[in-house]
C-alpha cells in the first residue's frame, strides 16, 4: 500500500473567495497527516492552457506524492474526472479530462496508469455539480494519500483516450521566427515559446517584430545586466527565451501580453511586417510511459 504526505495544488480558484480553504479543510479531515503545497491560485479564470503550462513549468520540482489542479470551466459536464499515475505509482495526478494535465504528464515522462473517478464512495456528497474541486478531485486526493489503489477509484482507461494540451511550437515564415508569447510573469518578464538554440545563430541583437512595430533585443545573461532603455533577451529559469527590461515590466515597456505573437527576424529585416496569424500548436497527449 502507497502512502503519500504531499499534495501540490493549483487552481484557479483565487483567493478572495472560500474555496482554496474548504478544499485544504476537506484534505485535512480525510488525511490529517498530508501537508498541502499552494502552487498557484491565480491562473487565469478557465484559462485550461494557462494552467496547463503553469503545472508543466512546476512539474519537475513538486516533491512525490499528489498534484491536484483544478481549472475546470466544464465543471458539471459530461467532462470525465481522472487520475493519472506518472513515474510507475512515483506521483499520481488528480483533475479534470480537459487537458489541464497533459503538459505536465508529458514533463514527467509519460503515463503509467490512468483511471476515471467514478467510485462515489470516495467522493463527498454534493448539493449540487459546481465545486468538484471539494467534492470529487479533494477526497479523491486525500483517499490517495490514505493508500487507497488507483483502481479502487474507478476504471482504468488507455491515456491516449484522455483530452491532449495544446502548446504553442514556433514556425519559420518569410523569414521569421514566429513566437508566442507563453507567459507573463509577476515581474513583466514575457517567456517566448522559442528555445536558445532556435536563434543562437542571431548574434547579440535580434530585431523583434510585434503589432506592427519593431524593437532590438539584447542578449544579456541576467536581469541587470539589461542596459536602460533596452529589451533584454534572456535565458529564464525554465531555459526558453524571455524578454525582461532592467527593474521594470517588459509587459509594460512593449505593450504585449500572454498570447501575443512576435516575429523574430532571421535574417534581412524587411519591410512593414503585417501581424499575421496566432502561432501553431501542437497537441501533447497522455500517452503511456515509452
Amino acid at each position: 500500500m502507497t502512502r503519500f504526505d504531499t499534495i501540490s495544488f493549483l487552481s484557479d480558484y483565487g483567493t478572495t473567495d472560500e474555496f482554496v480553504g474548504v478544499v485544504h479543510s476537506v484534505i485535512r479531515q480525510l488525511a490529517p497527516h498530508v501537508s498541502v503545497i499552494d502552487v498557484s491560485h491565480h491562473v487565469p479564470e478557465h484559462d485550461v492552457r494557462s494552467g496547463g503550462l503553469t503545472l508543466a513549468r512546476s512539474a519537475q520540482y513538486l516533491a512525490p506524492g499528489v498534484v491536484l489542479a483544478v481549472v475546470d470551466p466544464g465543471v458539471g459536464t459530461q467532462r470525465r474526472a481522472i487520475a493519472v499515475e506518472v513515474g510507475d505509482g512515483a506521483s499520481i495526478l488528480v483533475g479534470p479530462d480537459n487537458g489541464l494535465l497533459a503538459p505536465a504528464v508529458s514533463m514527467v515522462g509519460g503515463a503509467t496508469r490512468a483511471v476515471v473517478l467514478s467510485e462515489e464512495e470516495f467522493h463527498l456528497p454534493a448539493p449540487g455539480p459546481t465545486f468538484a474541486g471539494r467534492d470529487v478531485f479533494a477526497p479523491v486526493a486525500a483517499h490517495l494519500c490514505n493508500g487507497v489503489d488507483l483502481l479502487e477509484l474507478g476504471p482504468e482507461v488507455d491515456p491516449v483516450t484522455l483530452t491532449p494540451g495544446m502548446i504553442p511550437i514556433t514556425r519559420e515564415e518569410e523569414g521569421h521566427l514566429i513566437a508566442e508569447v507563453l507567459w507573463t510573469d509577476h515581474f513583466g518578464n514575457l517567456q517566448l515559446n522559442v528555445d536558445p538554440a532556435e536563434i543562437e545563430s542571431l548574434g547579440e541583437r535580434i530585431e523583434l517584430r510585434f503589432d506592427g512595430r519593431a524593437r532590438t533585443g539584447i542578449r544579456r545573461t541576467a536581469y541587470d545586466e539589461i542596459g536602460v532603455g533596452e529589451v533584454g533577451l534572456v535565458v529564464d529559469s525554465y531555459g526558453l527565451m524571455s524578454l525582461a527590461v532592467n527593474r521594470g515590466s517588459a509587459a509594460e515597456e512593449l505593450g504585449i501580453a500572454t498570447g501575443d505573437e512576435v516575429k523574430i527576424v532571421l535574417g534581412e529585416a524587411g519591410d512593414d511586417i503585417d501581424p499575421g496569424p496566432t502561432g501553431a500548436v501542437t497537441s501533447v497527449t497522455l500517452g503511456a510511459k515509452p
